[in-house]
């Protein structure tokens, strides 16, 4: 190794266990959505809460608020169609623009992933006390907000 070449000690920072941490979320999620019986992904359980709290987006904009690249949410929209859970409208007022509505199928299969994701929620915090899980939020934040920055000077 030549002397210019940082040594990062892996085990003392924050990626690698966030990382980790973030896969045996989503493998524990998926197994419980599985177990339940939910035919729902991850990603489309996160389009259907968000069009749950704001029906009848953009695609765009659905995009953006699901930190989605426009064609990999084009690819899960089209699944999602097909399990009839979302509709896709055109816009009357541009055609370019199309309008992402949850169908009865995709409120109700979201109104079922809420007990899921409460029981996975339990597992994940279990034994952490309420200031322990203030601590990691406000620390979780805080890599948001620097992320956010440095996106910044990009622009």
């Amino acid at each position: 190794m030549n002397a210019n070449e940082e040594i990062v000690d892996f085990d003392r920072t924050i990626g690698p266990w966030l990382g980790k941490t973030l896969k045996m979320v989503d493998y524990h999620l998926q197994e419980a959505l599985s177990d339940a019986g939910l035919d729902i992904t991850k990603e489309q359980m996160i389009v259907l809460k968000r069009l749950h709290k704001e029906d009848g987006l953009p695609q765009n904009e659905l995009a953006m608020l699901t930190f989605r690249d426009k064609s990999s949410l084009a690819r899960l929209l089209s699944k999602m169609e097909k399990k009839q859970y979302i509709v896709r409208v055109q816009s009357q007022n541009d055609k370019r623009i199309n309008k992402v509505y949850l169908t009865e199928i995709g409120r109700a299969i979201f109104k079922n992933t809420r007990p899921v994701i409460k029981q996975t929620l339990d597992i994940m915090e279990h034994g952490i006390s309420a200031e322990e899980k203030s601590a990691v939020i406000k620390v979780l934040k805080k890599i948001q907000i620097n992320f956010e920055a440095e996106q910044l000077h990009y622009i």
